[in-house]
């Protein structure tokens, strides 16, 4: 049996979770730059306020209506998620983070000792709401997709408490009929347009297509989806928390960038994101793009974007750092307003299976790259940087609605006064 637990709206749900006087009120999370509504609570779900949507639009609307709004608060939603997970990791025997908000959990040895899923799901809602104070759905189900199935069926389809359990044909066919087929794990807007055409509109409807009729049409992996569908587990463990292929860091600016400095510290800061996430999942990148632009709303659009090669791959820092050093002259144009710079790996390797090149040197420091994560793991990223990075943080996002770091900041940490 597998499980999938994942937090209703989190990062709405974070919000409220030190702030009391919000817990009862209708709640919005912003994205980077305070640009669009990413987050919205249960509450001012009723108000039909759409996602994604640029808060400029509907900032009217939500004062109207007395509306929270927050910036995203990164630091305070990870330390959450964290805590989330080491709560939900006792539950089972194999556990897999999957999100922030969400994680895998397969039961082996449970199966002869839980009676009843549903209630076993309750047990871990309310440890998850006693310990965190975070909302949690819990979906269970044969395979990983009927799993995340059973998932959204607890969230979003009524009759459910927040839990949902697909072990039988009659849970699988209650549910799968009432899913719209974009809402499987793996059906994508474009996709589902394709499918919807051919008549297929729910995910019971895909579930009793013929798998292999399905992978001539489309791929491998909808044929995999049909099978899981129908309670025929295809995707191993370790298919579901697959490395990424590419891993890329890009944000706008807070404000416009005209210099080169402030311009390469940016890309310095995206390479030790990149770096950094490199690292965690053992891989090395081969190439990087690196890229900045101005607003496509400006007069005079410029985008830039180069492919730097290394000789032998890396998830150093430092090496990266380098590159970017290298091309920034390339890059950089005189009289532009930068406003969104990035960089992505786009060709990963393993660590593990990495051979060694006789005729160049890597430039690679490891030790100082596990010192640089060990430091910046136990007292928050960002404590230990390269220089560069620190040439100016004037590129900053801007955050006008950001809440207190209530865990991880010692002048933010929450005072109770009792009398």
């Amino acid at each position: 049996m597998f499980a999938l637990v994942d937090a209703v709206a989190f990062y709405a749900s974070a919000e409220k979770v030190f702030d009391p006087s919000i817990r009862f009120k209708p709640v919005v999370v912003l994205t980077n730059n305070d640009g669009c509504i990413c987050a919205i609570c249960p509450i001012a779900r009723k108000l039909n306020i759409p996602k994604f949507q640029p808060y400029f639009k509907v900032k009217n609307y939500l004062e109207q209506h007395n509306v929270v709004v927050r910036s995203s608060n990164y630091e305070l939603y990870a330390d959450l998620s964290d805590r989330m997970m080491t709560v939900i990791n006792r539950f089972c025997d194999d556990h897999y983070v999957y999100s922030i908000d969400e994680s895998f959990l397969r039961f082996t040895g449970f199966t002869k000792i839980i009676d009843d899923w549903a209630d076993y799901g309750q047990t871990i809602r309310r440890a998850v709401w006693r310990e965190t104070g975070l909302p949690v759905g819990v979906g269970f189900g044969t395979t990983p997709t009927l799993a995340k199935a059973a998932n959204h069926a607890a969230k979003k389809l009524s009759g459910y408490n927040g839990v949902a359990v697909i072990n039988d044909e009659h849970s699988r066919q209650a549910i799968l009929t009432r899913m719209d087929v974009t809402d499987v794990w793996g059906i994508g807007s474009r996709l589902g347009k394709k499918l919807k055409f051919m008549g297929i509109n729910t995910a019971w409807e895909l579930a009793c297509q013929n798998p292999k009729a399905m992978r001539r049409m489309f791929s491998v992996v909808v044929e995999r989806t049909v099978s899981e569908l129908n309670g025929i587990a295809c995707l191993s463990w370790d298919e579901v928390k697959q490395n990424k292929k590419e891993i890329y860091s890009t944000r706008s600016f807070g404000e416009r960038v005209c210099d080169i400095t402030t311009l390469k510290s940016a890309l310095v800061t995206h390479a030790a994101i990149v770096g950094r996430k490199l690292r965690d999942q053992h891989s090395l990148a081969k190439r990087i793009v690196i890229f900045a632009a101005s607003s496509p709303h400006e007069e005079f659009y410029y985008k830039k974007s180069l492919l730097y090669e290394f000789p032998i791959p890396t998830s150093d820092t430092s090496v990266m750092a380098k590159a970017v050093s290298d091309v920034i002259n390339d890059i950089f144009k005189v009289n532009t307003r930068f406003y969104r710079c990035g960089i992505g790996a786009i060709e990963l390797e393993s660590e593990i299976f990495q051979q060694a090149d006789m005729f160049s040197v890597s430039e690679d420091k490891p030790r100082m790259m596990e010192c640089l994560d060990a430091i910046n793991k136990r007292y928050g990223v960002g404590t230990l940087s390269i220089g560069s990075e620190k040439l100016t943080q004037t590129w900053n996002m801007k955050r006008a609605f950001l809440s207190p770091h209530y865990t991880t900041r010692w002048s933010d940490i929450p005072i109770i006064k009792c009398n």
